[in-house]
């Protein structure tokens, strides 16, 4: 009789392991991810291009293509995420950043050598960008058609921007009815910056009985940072829309009708990035490679996500690694985020206002050019919000005097420019923060000249293992409490008590 045996595994044989393509797109740096993106993008771009339009139909006004259809369904849920978590954050993170300056020494000091800074390097700025716009004259021969113009439905004007400062609600929120009587929210980012500041005066005003608010607040502000790393993570596909629709919508050929004015923006944004921050950063003493290593996340996620306020966490993380102290980088960069914009408040406005002058034929001189000086330095908390650019443009062009229908001639490549416009101005909130925390002297030196180029998944990492650290302190903290109160410690009156930070 013969027998059959089963062979059985032997100890060291294992079962073949199904591969997931999700997680081997997960172990793709962050960087690669995006680069993919773009890449991506222009081709499905070209592709949609090709394509050209189809009948138009009542749900499909436009005739775009299916594929115009995706990537701009893609790219409009990626922004509308920034949007939704935006006015938490502003909110949370002033209040807390304010709060964090109630035992600093020097905190009316480090407030107004941020604001100086923010000054100089915006006056810096729109120097160059007049500069770039006097000898180049991009209005001139450009291709664009009169047809394009049309104003915004974003206005910047001055009494718009003084009379927006006023919250018409505490939450900062205004409502709109449309034809089908449907209610839409959007919320003014201005005004939300007010509510937040005024906030934390009355904060540091109370004193030791804030101190349950404030726990509140600083909770609520680490969720919502990290239901916007979450958003981060999507910047890779939202990339792909984003600059897929634009390439689908304009084409190159809007590009070359404005190629003038698209170079000198971007050679104005490099001279600033290239040349005067390195001079600024050699003038303080500083590392350029060092600085330039610890800013690359914030730079490059600023580049693809299009929002200075969608990037702040990362600004502030990457700051803060670069030795700049937390109370005052909790401070410096959400401040920056809404009021701190080389890219869109100084470089932009400057040439568009150039380049509207000259389609139009309007001569300029000394005087509007020193207006333009002025509406840069000084009107910088106009761009606070998603439409920073606009809104400083249009606010320029009111100044000046220009047709807002200006506007209209440069749309067609606004999400081309808004790209480096964005990179630029969270390259330059990090920077004053440096500069600012080094002549104060509260900079980490050691930590600034080792700083290096890292990683996003690195950095979400290391900001996962402190918050863990942060919670098991909390946790031993919360039991020594008990413990001392069962066996009748001393207890302190905390109506008596110091605030903490």
């Amino acid at each position: 009789m013969s027998t059959s045996t089963t062979p059985t595994p032997t100890s060291g044989s294992t079962a073949p392991r199904s591969r997931n393509p999700l997680r081997a797109v997960a172990r793709i740096p962050f960087g690669w991810q995006v680069l993919i993106g773009l890449v991506l993008g222009i081709v499905l771009g070209l592709v949609a291009a090709q394509m050209g339009p189809v009948a138009e139909t009542d749900t499909n006004p436009d005739g775009a293509n299916w594929l115009t259809i995706v990537l701009d369904t893609i790219g409009t849920v990626f922004v509308t995420l920034l949007k939704a978590l935006v006015p938490p954050l502003i909110f949370l993170a002033i209040v807390t950043s304010i709060a964090n300056l109630r035992n600093v020494t020097n905190a009316a000091r480090l407030a107004w050598k941020t604001l100086l800074w923010f000054g100089i390097t915006a006056l810096i700025a729109v120097s160059i960008g007049i500069t770039l716009g006097a000898l180049t004259e991009p209005g001139r021969n450009s291709g664009v058609s009169a047809d394009a113009a049309g104003a915004s439905d974003t206005q910047g004007g001055w009494l718009d921007f003084l009379t927006g400062l006023v919250p018409s609600n505490f939450l900062g929120l205004e409502g709109s009815a449309g034809d089908d009587g449907s209610l839409t929210l959007s919320f003014n980012a201005l005004q939300i910056l007010v509510i937040s500041i005024a906030v934390g005066i009355a904060v540091l005003s109370v004193g030791a009985k804030a101190e349950p608010f404030l726990k509140v607040t600083g909770s609520a502000l680490q969720i919502v940072q990290k239901l916007l790393w979450w958003v981060i993570r999507l910047a890779p596909i939202g990339t792909v829309g984003l600059l897929g629709n634009a390439v689908a919508s304009y084409g190159w050929e809007a590009i070359g009708q404005l190629g003038v004015f698209t170079l000198d923006v971007y050679v104005g944004m490099l001279i600033v990035l290239l040349v005067v921050y390195p001079v600024l950063l050699k003038l303080n003493g500083l590392s350029v490679g060092s600085f330039f290593r610890g800013v690359w996340p914030a730079t490059s996620l600023g580049f693809v996500s299009r929002s200075s306020l969608g990037t702040m966490p990362m600004t502030q993380t990457v700051t803060e690694r670069m030795g700049v102290p937390r109370h005052y980088a909790s401070f410096a960069i959400p401040l920056g985020a809404t009021t701190k914009m080389d890219g869109c408040a100084a470089i932009y406005p400057s040439l568009a206002a150039i380049f509207v002058a000259n389609f139009y034929g309007v001569p300029l001189g000394v005087t509007d050019y020193l207006l333009i000086v002025l509406v840069s330095v000084l009107g910088s908390a106009a761009t606070a919000g998603m439409t920073g650019a606009t809104v400083m443009l249009t606010l320029t062009l009111s100044t000046l005097g220009l047709p807002l229908e200006g506007v209209g001639l440069l749309l067609a490549i606004d999400p081309i420019l808004d790209m480096g416009r964005t990179a630029l101005n969270v390259t330059g909130q990090s920077l004053v923060g440096v500069i600012v925390a080094k002549r104060e002297k509260i900079l980490d030196q050691g930590a600034y000249d080792a700083a290096r180029r890292t990683s996003f998944q690195a950095i979400q990492a290391e900001e996962q293992a402190e918050a863990d650290a942060d919670a098991a302190i909390a946790a031993d903290t919360g039991s020594d409490t008990e413990s001392g109160a069962e066996s009748g410690a001393d207890a302190t009156d905390p109506e008596k008590e110091p605030a903490r930070a």
